[in-house]
């Protein structure tokens, strides 16, 4: 099943690339997308929530000589992050319904690529195969900027290709370095299993950096830096929402910034316990850091996009500081605020894209009484800015708590220093909707410019699942943190000598 959700795609955007008739290539598209998120529920139905254990295991060998194995899992760190891939893919199809048209079978086809691509990342249990997907995503991104993207989209597109690139190459060379450790703990042959991986006994000394547990640790670490991405290495990530097309950013802010917080739960956090902990403050400092610093930047931005873009460095902050105070709270709602930002600031994107398809600006200042205007839109981008700046009742409020309990938990000052996010996340936030929403009519709101249409009934449809799932998670979030509760805990308690439990048919299999 879990080869069936990774490959379905690429098939879909082979299917995509050759189809004939131009004038049905979106409806074809939107069914693909929607038989996938289909298929994903039959998984998740599948899915034992009550266990810790590794399930749906596929696993045969590939280039055995090198010890790389074709090696698919699931467990509760990554399942949720599979469902908001497959969620968002129909709704970023039916939102880009008209703002992508030149080229849209080429569009359609890069996405399914790039959906294939974050899915095989979330599901790989061997390194290699891990770094061919982490790669593989790099390219239809490239296309999907660089194509349909904004003026100024090649240097975006470079600017986002060079940095992620740079921290793939270090990652890479420590892969290498510890499929080399592997034969201690395999009997004498080389693994790039991630279990294999987890087995190892690597040397670490406190206070000394040149040990080869830190210098790993490190390697992967900057890598998915890169990708969160971690201040300060974010810069990459403003220009590229600025100048990607709608769907583009949104696939962006909804999954794929999740990538990089993903691995260092899957990856850094177990694979280096004890360099993990030892340098835990820096990243817990660098997340207050970006917390800040992205909310005082997002205040001063004049163009809508940056300012969301902005603020999705100030939220990634919370989530490193809930991956490295390494307790139950932190890390439940690190993962959880994983899929609260990738719902809210996907549809904040998403509707931004809608009143850019109508004035074609973004800057604040043009707009100015939009409510009297736009009263549907404005209830939806209303409902989506509380989502994001954590109010009761929305999906934001209860990662945020978590993660703020588990920082408490580990340090009141650094609760006190990520709490001030909060306050200045609601600033710029809702000084933002005054501007645009309220007030007097600014020069494209005014009548005697071309009237602005509420919402149609391809938005409403695009919006209503997202705003559903705000206040279903907001309400109810036990129904979504349950799958990844088990999880969590044993990798909180097991961290210093972690390895993914296996059920035991697929122990014997492993054996065999």
């Amino acid at each position: 099943m879990l080869s069936a959700l990774i490959f379905l795609p690429i098939v879909f955007a082979i299917v995509m690339a050759f189809w004939p008739q131009k004038n049905t290539v979106r409806h074809l598209a939107l069914g693909f997308s929607l038989i996938e998120f289909v298929l994903s529920l039959g998984m998740l139905q599948k899915f034992d929530s009550s266990t810790a254990a590794l399930q749906m295991v596929e696993q045969t060998a590939w280039i055995q000589r090198f010890g790389i194995s074709y090696f698919l899992g699931i467990d509760g760190i990554s399942v949720m992050l599979v469902m908001l891939t497959t969620f968002l893919v129909p709704i970023i199809i039916l939102g880009s319904w008209n703002s992508i048209d030149k080229q849209v079978k080429g569009f359609h086809a890069a996405l399914f690529v790039l959906q294939a691509a974050m899915l095989g990342s979330f599901l790989s249990m061997d390194a290699i195969l891990f770094y061919v997907f982490w790669e593989l995503s790099l390219v239809p991104m490239y296309f999907i900027v660089g194509i349909w993207g904004g003026s100024r989209r090649i240097y975006a597109t470079l600017k986002f290709f060079i940095y992620t690139m740079s921290g793939s190459m270090l990652m890479l060379l420590a892969i290498i370095f510890m499929m080399r450790l592997t034969p201690e703990v395999t009997g004498g042959y080389i693994s790039a299993s991630l279990l294999d991986f987890y087995k190892l006994n690597i040397p670490f000394v406190a206070g000394e950096f040149l040990t080869p547990q830190t210098l790993l640790f490190f390697a992967f670490a900057v890598a998915f830096a890169i990708k969160v991405p971690v201040f300060p290495l974010h810069t990459w990530l403003p220009d590229a929402h600025v100048e990607a097309p709608t769907p583009g950013s949104v696939v962006l802010a909804g999954v794929m910034l999740k990538m990089g917080t993903y691995c260092f739960l899957r990856w850094v956090i177990p694979l280096f316990p004890e360099a993990a902990e030892h340098y835990a403050w820096i990243f817990i400092a660098l997340g207050v850091i970006g917390i800040i610093y992205g909310a005082l930047v997002a205040m001063v931005q004049p163009d809508v996009k940056k300012l969301v873009a902005y603020s999705s460095v100030s939220h990634m902050g919370y989530i490193l500081i809930g991956l490295f105070v390494m307790n139950a709270y932190g890390v439940n709602g690190a993962l959880y605020q994983m899929l609260n930002h990738g719902i809210s600031t996907g549809a904040l994107f998403l509707l931004i894209g809608m009143i850019y398809e109508r004035t074609h600006s973004r800057e604040i200042s043009k707009y100015g009484g939009l409510a009297g205007v736009m009263p549907y839109f404005t209830i939806a981008f209303v409902i989506v800015t509380m989502s994001s700046i954590a109010v009761p009742l929305t999906n934001g409020f209860v990662g945020e708590f978590l993660i703020l309990l588990g920082a408490y938990s580990y340090s009141p000052v650094v609760a006190a220093f990520a709490v001030t996010g909060v306050v200045l996340g609601a600033a710029y936030m809702l000084w933002m909707v005054k501007r645009v929403f309220f007030g007097p009519k600014g020069e494209l709101v005014k009548e005697d410019h071309h009237p602005l249409l509420d919402l149609s009934v391809r938005e409403v449809v695009v919006l209503v699942p997202l705003i559903i799932m705000i206040f279903w998670m907001g309400i109810f979030p036990n129904h979504f943190m349950d799958f990844s509760k088990a999880s969590v805990d044993y990798l909180v308690k097991n961290k210093m000598d972690y390895s993914i439990p296996l059920s035991p048919n697929q122990a014997q299999a492993q054996e065999k």
